[in-house]
């Protein structure tokens, strides 16, 4: 999917991860959110007249389901339950936008980063798929892949965090909430 173009409908993805990114005039790429098996995207181009608003990019093999817009819009007058999952769906969305321009315009990196860490760890630990390199982590955190190695290395060397190639631990749950906030 990319920006710009004409809206289909609503997105449904059935199986793999995609992640939702803007680029700049230059080609630096911002990216908004990663989306997982189960979960909708496209939102704002399903439920408005606009151009999709982003580009989606796979970065694994996928099934993607496509819900005509005529057909969401009709799922819309006819199931209650449907439009306030939609309206939930969005609002988190939004709010996910809203704290991503704060984290942008008010935290440095490392804060950033250690945000992410802590949000995202399951039982202390950040599982990071293949796909999901330093260059990921840099564009998620609107930075450079050379910062966020710096960042890493700063946080491990200051036993906060340790970081093997598919997952990054939590060591000090206390500091990493010092640094996240």
């Amino acid at each position: 999917m990319m920006e710009g173009d004409d809206a289909r409908g609503l997105y449904w993805l059935e199986s793999g991860w995609v992640k939702v990114v803007k680029y700049s005039p230059s080609g630096r790429e911002q990216i908004l959110s990663f989306i997982k098996a189960k979960q909708t995207f496209n939102e704002v181009g399903a439920f408005s007249k606009l151009p999709n608003p982003a580009t989606v990019i796979a970065l694994e093999p996928v099934e993607i389901l496509v819900i005509p817009k005529e057909d969401i819009r009709s799922f819309i007058r006819e199931d209650a339950d449907f439009s306030q999952h939609v309206i939930e769906v969005m609002a988190t969305r939004l709010n996910h936008l809203v704290m991503l321009v704060e984290d942008l315009s008010l935290r440095q990196v490392t804060s950033r980063l250690a945000r992410l860490i802590q949000g995202e760890a399951v039982d202390g630990i950040l599982s990071r798929p293949e796909w999901y390199t330093q260059t990921e982590l840099a564009s998620r955190l609107g930075t450079v892949t050379d910062v966020v190695q710096r960042s890493l290395r700063k946080l491990e060397e200051d036993g906060i965090i340790e970081v093997a190639r598919d997952q990054i631990k939590i060591v000090d749950p206390e500091k990493i909430n010092s640094i996240s906030v």
